[in-house]
């Protein structure tokens, strides 16, 4: 009996566990295991810059000049020599119009939150994130501190943020957002960040997490501060701590201009930028994440044509090669104005999901494969591993498929194919023949997946 006592106890102990407002704490929070597990994510930028809905689309000075959602800040920020684009388009087209007229013109009188939500399940991604505010300060949901630069009390007169929420987690996926700790032209933040912080950061981001309980919160725009000053260490303690989502959310880890894969429970990377391998913190591996869009730009951009687009085959290679080694896709979309998502990419995420229906077992709940030889970008065959099966996945259909390191296995099927798939092995090393297929029996495009049990 006393064993028993002790043992509640000691269950009541971790459930009640308290983290410390400093990162040696902090980093001992395990990152809850649905993140590593869904892989699969989109990614929402959407906000008054859907308006102009334009970029250059050289990104000639390496640091977006392609993203259009940094249309605003290029208008003031003429000093590099493919800035002035951005000044000559907005006097072209809207002459002395100022930014913020722009949100009169953002209405999303089309924005259907629960067809969002079918597209984004039929995708097969498992998680969200959906940016609350970005640099430009205008909240897509009734930010008290954003008085009238907030998508109720202005422009769509709607809360976008809570209505795609009820409409994503209706569908049982993982729902979360992201923040800018920072905004370009907020008058108390260029004079003062510390009132900044305390009178509109902190408590924007409190009742974000309060009142919607998303399962990620994702911020951004960390650079210009280290964690001290933004107060990161004091706000996670308490979302780790006391939010009504203390034990399913997960961070990244843009908390300051010190923390960039060192503190989070994920490291993050960007277009292929920031390293895509994990890093070891305080003695345990953190999950990664890249972000993308489609094309160059995560705002839409209406100065994008095809060629600036990814295939559904490039992307589905892209999620193979990021999943094979460890890490999670966030992969963007960028809505209208008015609240479509442009066809293009609805047509991207159907290939994708059109995928994943036959090869997710490779995908959900795996990890990268502890013996897999050394990627590169010439690499054909990339491996998960779930338990005792390893998966092979083949971005090009070859008639053999060589394996060495391998454990003798039971069975040897091709995902989604009804016939035998004959195999040998010895000496550690294991050889696939391919099995004949038609057009009619062939399981997918794009890639193949072996399962070896």
């Amino acid at each position: 009996m006393k064993k028993s006592l002790f043992f509640l106890f000691l269950l009541s102990q971790l459930a009640t566990a308290q983290y410390h407002p400093n990162w040696q704490s902090l980093d001992k929070r395990p990152t809850p295991a649905w993140f590593e597990d869904a892989k699969f994510g989109i990614f929402i930028h959407w906000g008054v810059y859907s308006v102009p809905a334009w970029a250059t689309k050289s990104n000639a000075d390496g640091f977006g000049s392609g993203y259009a959602e940094w249309y605003w800040q290029r208008l003031f920020a003429p000093n590099l020599k493919i800035h002035p684009e951005f000044v000559e388009f907005h006097k072209k087209n809207y002459g002395n119009r100022s930014y913020q007229d722009f949100v009169q013109d953002f209405k999303a009188e089309l924005f259907s939150p629960e067809d969002w939500a079918k597209i984004f399940e039929q995708a097969g991604a498992k998680y969200v994130v959906l940016t609350s505010k970005h640099h430009e300060g205008f909240t897509m949901w009734p930010s008290p501190e954003s008085w009238n630069w907030n998508a109720v009390d202005v422009g769509p007169h709607r809360d976008l943020a809570g209505d795609l929420s009820k409409a994503v987690k209706a569908r049982n996926l993982r729902m979360g957002y992201y923040y800018s700790l920072y905004e370009w032209f907020n008058p108390v933040y260029k004079s003062n960040v510390n009132q900044y912080v305390n009178e509109r950061m902190i408590p924007q981001m409190k009742d974000l997490v309060s009142r919607y309980q998303p399962d990620i919160l994702w911020t951004d725009g960390e650079w210009d501060h280290p964690a001290k000053i933004w107060r990161s260490e004091e706000f996670l303690a308490w979302l780790f701590n006391d939010s009504p989502v203390k034990n399913s959310i997960v961070v990244n880890d843009r908390w300051g201009s010190d923390t960039k894969s060192q503190h989070g429970s994920f490291m993050t990377s960007e277009y292929g930028h920031g390293g895509t391998d994990n890093k070891e913190v305080q003695g345990f591996v953190r999950p990664w994440e890249e972000c993308r869009g489609m094309g160059e730009s995560f705002g839409y951009n209406r100065n994008e044509n095809l060629d600036s687009y990814q295939t559904g085959e490039q992307l589905v290679h892209q999620l193979i090669d990021i999943v094979a080694r460890g890490g999670n896709l966030l992969l963007n979309i960028g809505p209208t104005a008015d609240g479509r998502i442009p066809v293009i990419m609805q047509q991207r995420l159907h290939e994708i999901g059109s995928w994943l229906k036959v090869n997710g077992e490779a995908i959900y709940g795996t990890r990268k494969w502890d013996k897999a030889p050394k990627y590169t970008k010439d690499s054909q065959v990339f491996f998960t591993q779930k338990a005792n099966t390893l998966y092979a996945i083949n971005r090009h259909w070859k008639d053999e498929i060589v394996i060495e390191n391998v454990s003798k296995p039971s069975k040897v099927s091709l995902l989604g194919f009804k016939g035998d798939v004959k195999f040998s092995y010895k000496g550690n090393v294991l050889r696939i023949t391919a099995p004949a297929v038609t057009p009619n029996t062939i399981p997918c495009q794009y890639a193949w997946t072996y399962e070896i049990k």
